[in-house]
């Protein structure tokens, strides 16, 4: 069967980059509705907020690493553009680091008294563990509502800036791709 695209695989990739950023946009709005019907933080609000942010991180670092670098090879116009989506993922990641921060916190705070102690914004000192559980949960939520303006920002800016260059193929490339737009299951 000939494939749809005139550049065979490598066309599809813009496809391909649109459902990873689609996969990652579903994960993110169900970590945010999960968060939202915990009334405790536990070990489980640790691990799956530390599977999304690792699923996220993979995927930038295999766009900085393979994609962007074998796609400014072949085309150095896109250099700018690259640099542009390169620095937004280093405020990702900043993002991310405070979201593990926060659920590593929000997880000792449920482990006991004291356990989650340290200065937290609007809770006093000495406060009861349900207030700290509280307030953690809502950091957690208000970091998660930054990211997730920020991903649907800059994964509709990368799907116009990039898209039309990967459908017009990447010459002998099949495989660079695939750290990218695949993801294992957390």
């Amino acid at each position: 069967m000939a494939s749809p695209y005139p550049h065979g695989r490598t066309a599809a990739l813009s496809l391909q980059l649109s459902q990873a950023h689609n996969e990652l946009r579903r994960r993110l709005v169900n970590l945010r509705a999960g968060l939202g019907r915990r009334t405790l933080p536990d070990d489980s609000l640790g691990a799956h907020c530390l599977a999304f942010c690792s699923v996220l991180t993979n995927h930038h670092q295999g766009e900085d690493q393979g994609l962007f670098t074998a796609l400014v090879r072949e085309r150095p116009d896109l250099a700018p553009t690259v640099a542009k989506l390169v620095e937004d993922h280093g405020f990702i990641t900043h993002i991310l680091a405070r979201v593990r921060d926060l659920a590593e916190q929000a997880v000792r705070a449920a482990d006991g008294p004291g356990a989650g102690a340290g200065a937290q914004p609007g809770v006093q000192p000495g406060a009861q563990p349900g207030a700290r559980r509280a307030a953690d949960l809502e950091a957690i939520g208000r970091e998660l509502d930054g990211l997730a303006a920020i991903m649907e920002s800059h994964f509709a800016y990368e799907e116009r800036a990039i898209g039309a260059a990967l459908d017009a193929g990447v010459a002998g490339r099949e495989n660079w791709s695939e750290a990218v737009l695949r993801f294992r299951a957390p």
